[in-house]
């Protein structure tokens, strides 16, 4: 939706806005949110960042359950799940036996 904006600047946000029967605060929302994320997801990406350095630690061995005890031993506060949908949106996976 931004991307179509963008793409035509001279017809102006409301006119595509109106055509595309999209409320103005919805395209204003996420313009916000683009520029500044919420606090989930500044800590996603703090997260990610350590993720992809105990992956890397490890030689790419360790998945997301031991990426989670080390990240679980430095004292870090995390969920399982959370882990997981981190280290598979960063593509990363780990060895199997």
């Amino acid at each position: 939706m931004t991307a179509l904006v963008d793409e035509h600047p001279r017809l102006g946000v409301e006119c595509v806005l109106r055509e595309l029967h999209i409320p103005s605060s919805t395209y204003y929302r996420r313009r916000r949110a683009e520029k500044e994320p919420c606090e989930r997801r500044r800590r996603d990406v703090e997260l990610t960042e350590r993720i992809k350095a105990i992956h890397a630690d490890s030689a790419g061995i360790n998945g997301s359950p031991r990426v989670h005890a080390v990240l679980k031993r430095e004292g870090t506060p995390v969920g399982r799940k959370r882990v997981e949908r981190l280290t598979h949106e960063a593509d990363l996976a780990g060895v199997s036996p």
